[in-house]
């Protein structure tokens, strides 16, 4: 499934629509079953049981409400003060216990759902940022909205799945509660509720069937319009600098039409739905009347039996009609499960070794290349041919030539990112190689916590963190900051080349074997650079940066360089620019 569309991540692979449900139904069972047997399993399983204890109970209570009802109406029929009084006493008893039930069985269903949603979400997260899984499926755009389904998909799913499946428990309690009841009342009567329910639920789903696909995509079309809002806030000044709101607006709008026009086939859809399931309730409240009332004109039933008969009525209605009365929200959930096994196949397939290409072999204590060729991938133009080449550990290597391209392909190809191309790289794992891109990442968060890798945080002092900022010029950021634990949007805080001197900071403080840096003239100044290379040429570490042979050559022995043809030349130097030897490719 590598590298599949984002279309084809959502329909894909081809099958028969029932085998389809039975293995998303089969993945919804292994979901539920993983959760129980998990380190959250035995709380879960605690309020579960707890659910089903006050279903029961609730559903009894209901039982017993009806006959109070009947004999309360009764009472009043007969005129019978005394026993109105005591059914009228027995009936709020009976409503206050059945409030108090209601209250903690609501409880405890938002309580496990929310434990449910917790687990669920951190398992996805482990699944989605292990193995750099969230890299492949936004490069080769398996999938749109990953983030979205994440945060809000796995939290309706959780919701929406506890709630259901309280509703079908209850409705087959409610089933076997009330039946008996409806039955004694009227053989015909229960037997027009069934029919009735049957011929509403074949009805519906013939009604509202395509709403299983439009709520699918409305999630997509809403987080795209949201995530184009996002991009504007995040990139305001660019978009002031350079005068972009016209065009930015212009997606707006057509992003915003795209999702009215679906909304609108949603809310037409949901109409005729309406139609349907509005008449539909009416006619509930009057069949069992119509049914009944002749028996009490002719004598043969109380005219509490009345009230009786609708109250169960109504009840095994409610659990006989689940489908009519759920549809709107069964087609919600039924996309939000196709969403997530869609996630699923796109985090399993992100994980499958990569076949083709070029190979990355981690390896400790070695950076190498074997007949390693890459190619841009728009055009098929190769940029580098059969590079073999093996990094001294200590070295101090410079790659620089025209074009560019040639020079970021090798950097992201050796990070594992590049794979239009052949031949091998062998590279230590992340542990021990830091790559360093020309626009730093530094997400939210303290300036400790930017600083240091995870496993640092309790081996580094704030002494050692603040005397390599102010080795690197960084003192007015750290006051500007407030202090390391002060937690910023550093991108908006700090310049290009303040975060680059961050960046570089984290670097000298996690002492990596290897470092890869692309092109620190971009965002330092020719002075910035020098320094910088002069504070790596006192550190332990090998170094590989991306740049130009201008005077910073005189910082590296070795220099890579890249001719346009694809070619390559590698220069050996001694430190301090001396004389070099010239190695042919």
């Amino acid at each position: 499934m590598t590298g599949m569309s984002a279309e084809n991540a959502e329909k894909s692979p081809a099958r028969h629509p029932f085998l389809k449900r039975l293995s998303i139904l089969g993945r919804l069972v292994g979901a539920l079953a993983a959760f129980f047997h998990s380190e959250a399993g035995l709380k879960a399983k605690l309020l579960s049981i707890a659910l089903v204890a006050f279903l029961f109970g609730i559903n009894g209570l209901n039982v017993l409400l009806s006959y109070v009802g009947r004999d309360f109406m009764s009472a009043i029929e007969n005129r019978n003060l005394d026993v109105f009084i005591r059914m009228a006493i027995i009936y709020l008893v009976v409503f206050a216990v059945i409030t108090t039930v209601a209250v903690f069985f609501r409880f405890m269903e938002e309580r496990l759902a929310l434990l449910w949603r917790q687990w669920l979400t951190r398992r996805y997260l482990d699944m989605y940022l292990g193995g750099r899984v969230y890299q492949r499926i936004a490069s080769a755009g398996m999938l749109p909205n990953p983030d979205q389904r994440i945060a809000e998909d796995v939290q309706t799913f959780t919701r929406i799945s506890i709630s259901f499946g309280i509703l079908f428990l209850s409705g087959s309690i409610t089933i076997v509660a009330f039946s008996g009841v409806l039955w004694s009342i009227s053989h015909t009567l229960f037997l027009v509720a069934v029919t009735y329910a049957l011929l509403g639920s074949v009805v519906t789903v013939l009604i509202g069937a395509k709403l299983i696909g439009l709520n699918s995509a409305q999630f997509d079309k809403e987080a795209s319009f949201r995530a184009q809002l996002v991009h504007i806030r995040e990139n305001a000044e660019a978009v002031a600098v350079l005068h972009r709101e016209r065009r930015l607006k212009g997606r707006l709008i057509r992003s915003l039409d795209d999702l009215v026009a679906n909304m609108k086939r949603i809310i037409a859809i949901n109409r005729n739905l309406s139609f349907f399931t509005t008449g539909y309730n009416y006619l509930i409240q009057i069949i069992p009347a119509l049914i009944v009332a002749p028996l009490f004109i002719e004598g043969k039933v109380e005219f509490g039996v009345i009230t009786q008969s609708g109250v169960a009525f109504a009840h095994l209605m409610g659990a006989f009609s689940l489908i009519v009365t759920q549809f709107q929200s069964i087609s919600n959930y039924a996309a939000v499960i196709t969403r997530l096994d869609a996630l699923d196949r796109a985090t399993i397939a992100a994980r499958r070794p990569q076949t083709g290409g070029i190979d990355v072999v981690e390896r400790a204590g070695k950076v190498a290349f074997e007949n390693l060729c890459l190619v841009d991938p728009e055009f098929g133009t190769p940029l580098l041919l059969n590079l073999t080449l093996e990094i001294p550990k200590g070295a101090r290597v410079l790659i620089c030539g025209k074009p560019g391209l040639a020079k970021v392909a090798l950097f992201r190809a050796t990070a594992g990112f590049w794979r239009s191309g052949s031949g091998c790289i062998i590279r230590p794992s992340f542990d021990d190689i830091l790559f360093l891109p020309e626009r730093p990442y530094l997400p939210p968060g303290t300036l400790r916590e930017l600083m240091l890798r995870s496993a640092q945080d309790e081996l580094v002092s704030d002494e050692e963190i603040i005397r390599v900022m102010n080795k690197l010029g960084l003192e007015r950021v750290l006051t500007r900051a407030g202090s390391l634990e002060s937690e910023h949007h550093w991108s908006e805080l700090l310049s290009d080349s303040e975060q680059q001197l961050l960046a570089i900071a984290r670097l000298l403080l996690g002492q990596p074997e290897f470092v890869f840096i692309d092109r620190l003239s971009a965002t330092l100044s020719r002075e910035q650079v020098a320094n910088v290379l002069q504070i790596l040429d006192e550190s332990a570490c090998t170094l590989i940066a991306l740049g130009r042979a201008d005077d910073t050559v005189a910082h590296f022995n070795g220099v890579l360089e890249i001719r346009p043809n694809g070619s390559w030349l590698y220069r050996e130097q001694c430190p301090l620019n001396r004389r070099a030897v010239a190695t042919p490719s």
